[in-house]
């Protein structure tokens, strides 16, 4: 898939960039690069930016965990503010946008699936530049409130007989006939 061009990646209808259609090639600004051109191909699992400076081609490949997430800024363009996805970097310069939009709705739907398909957590750009996850995490495990366990609907449902659970407290031996002196018999054919 062929997308990009001067404006930047996802920002125009017919350049819109699906995190469902991967691999994807297409093509971003870049200040520092000869020709103000970037060329990007995305995969679930790496990254791959080629550029020239000076006459001098580049190509940078990395795995795409070796990211910070996806983030969501706000993006100022000379009409009116709108809303940019950016796969995020340590350095700026290998920062990647995903999508520039005017909708709210439809960029933070698409931010969360650029997460949930890239496996990244989800960043928001604070004022002072900083970036936060909107969810806490331990490691690559995201950390919540526990959920209750239904057991008519778990993976545990299918691996356990449901007459496990309507079976009834076993009764006392006490009252119970005890027979002594007495001669087992088994009949035997």
């Amino acid at each position: 898939m062929e997308a990009g061009g001067t404006h930047p990646a996802g920002s125009g209808r017919a350049l819109r960039l699906d995190p469902f259609a991967l691999p994807v090639r297409f093509r971003t600004n870049d200040a520092g690069a000869d020709g103000q051109v970037r060329h990007v191909e995305l995969d679930r699992e790496r990254i791959v930016l080629r550029r020239a400076v000076h006459g001098m081609a580049m190509k940078i490949r990395m795995p795409v965990s070796a990211f910070r997430g996806v983030s969501l800024q706000l993006h100022d363009r000379a009409e009116q503010p709108a809303l940019a996805i950016v796969l995020n970097h340590n350095d700026d310069a290998l920062c990647v946008p995903l999508l520039v939009a005017d909708d709210d709705k439809e960029a933070v739907a698409t931010w969360k699936a650029w997460g949930r398909v890239l496996g990244l957590p989800l960043l928001v750009a604070e004022e002072s530049g900083e970036f936060r996850e909107i969810t806490k995490r331990l490691g690559a495990l995201g950390v919540g409130k526990v959920a209750q366990r239904r057991r008519r609907r778990s993976a545990m449902k299918r691996r356990r007989p449901s007459i496990l659970m309507r079976r009834r407290i076993g009764r006392s031996l006490k009252d119970a006939a005890v027979h002594r002196g007495e001669r087992e018999i088994i009949a035997r054919n």
